[in-house]
């Protein structure tokens, strides 16, 4: 070998592909050791974000009897002399003599002494204006502490929050919540090759990955704005670099698409090294999306980035979206890894061999199975808009019908719940 082609040959040697598991496990720790700090915010901002302490309940739920209907408060038996009326938001004077009764509105306060809540609807009143009926044996209204005691907590650092852990906090009695941020991402787009307008044509091709990724990021809790958009980049070393640190100064993470490789214009990595760049994950042992990256960048003053290299053909940049960059941003905002559901295989999987398979499938939840989609080319789209996630065929297996398989769901819009 000459000395040229030696020294060529150093310049692109990697170290082995790591483990799909292993790699998904590595930039979980460094996301999650990287954690956004905390910051307290008012309800109505916190929408998001995550919280980042357990969310506790300030009294008991409720915090006094509570009816449940509306109706009579009564004491003893009856007819019932009604004595006065009880609405949501006052405080009652307790009922002290027996066959008496208060009018009662759903959501008021019970007064002390009362022995039973007649329905209004099961009720009449007799000549003389008393209140008659028979109360149902069970009690009408909600003991304190029924949902929860004081102080206990009702979840746990690391929640994500949506409407109804607003709505539970508020019920809870707080007004701000300690939270952690959402990431602010920012996308790089390399490639002259791409078209941002229009069909493919004369050797030029769409760029997909430009409109697309920022949704999912989005979709993963990512604040993204129309300016942290930006590319095509053009294919020069300088170029990236300058690319790259000014999508930095704003970005936790900074996303890019193609020239994860080392062909003639793929100045990623000379890009990492040039910015003083650390490699977290430098390829995965998967298939598609193998020549993904995570790198980090740590400033004198401690602030750790991220950059996740995306491979450019589609559905590998989408691979590389949900075994990086879903568990970094897991680990940034907090929140546990990612847990993946399982499902049967209604059809055969092929295997990779040696590497990990993410196969494209659509779920029939109600049965708990899988099914593979067509059209699931590296390059292609098609088959991924019509997919729920991928199936997880391990290394040196294959994928048989009837076998129950992890599955990486595509993520879904913050707030959303997947259905069982």
């Amino acid at each position: 070998m000459s000395t040229e082609t030696a020294s060529a040959a150093e310049q692109v040697a990697v170290p082995p592909p790591a483990g799909w598991e292993e790699a998904r496990s590595r930039v979980y720790a460094v996301g999650l050791a990287a954690a956004l700090p905390a910051v307290g915010r008012p309800l109505a901002d916190t929408d998001g974000h995550t919280l980042a302490e357990p969310l506790t309940t300030r009294t008991d739920l409720p915090a006094f009897p509570t009816s449940s209907v509306d109706g009579w408060a009564v004491r003893g038996n009856g007819p019932w002399r009604v004595v006065g009326r009880v609405l949501a938001g006052g405080s009652p004077a307790p009922l002290t003599d027996d066959g008496t009764t208060v009018e009662i509105a759903t959501g008021a306060m019970v007064p002390e002494g009362v022995t039973a809540i007649l329905r209004v609807e099961e009720s009449t009143r007799t000549a003389d204006g008393r209140v008659a009926g028979t109360p149902r044996p069970s009690p009408e209204w909600r003991e304190p502490g029924e949902e929860a005691r004081a102080g206990e907590e009702l979840l746990p650092a690391g929640t994500p929050v949506d409407p109804a852990v607003i709505g539970l906090a508020a019920s809870c009695g707080h007004d701000t919540l300690r939270v952690r941020r959402s990431p602010r991402a920012a996308l790089l787009v390399f490639g002259d090759e791409l078209l941002t307008s229009g069909p493919p044509a004369a050797g030029r091709v769409r760029d997909a990955l430009g409109p697309a990724v920022p949704a999912w990021l989005r979709r993963y809790g990512c604040q993204v704005r129309p300016a942290d958009v930006v590319g095509p980049v053009a294919d020069t070393l300088p170029a990236h670099v300058a690319a790259l640190r000014a999508a930095l100064a704003t970005a936790d993470l900074v996303c890019t698409t193609g020239g994860t490789m080392h062909g003639p214009v793929d100045h990623l990595h000379p890009t990492l090294e040039a910015l003083g760049a650390d490699y977290v994950v430098n390829t995965v042992a998967v298939r598609p999306g193998f020549p993904m990256l995570l790198a980090r960048l740590v400033d004198p003053d401690g602030r750790v980035r991220f950059v996740a290299g995306l491979p450019g053909n589609p559905q590998s940049a989408i691979v590389a979206l949900v075994s990086l960059v879903a568990p970094l941003l897991a680990g940034l905002q907090g929140r546990p890894m990612p847990v993946l559901p399982h499902a049967t295989l209604a059809e055969a999987v092929p295997g990779r061999g040696d590497y990990t398979h993410l196969a494209l499938v659509r779920l029939d939840r109600v049965a708990g199975t899988a099914h593979p989609v067509r059209h699931v080319g590296s390059a292609m789209l098609r088959g991924l808009a019509g997919a729920d996630g991928f199936a997880v065929i391990r290394p040196g297996s294959t994928g048989e019908p009837g076998a129950r398989v992890p599955v990486v769901p595509l993520p879904l819009l913050p707030g959303e719940r997947s259905c069982p």
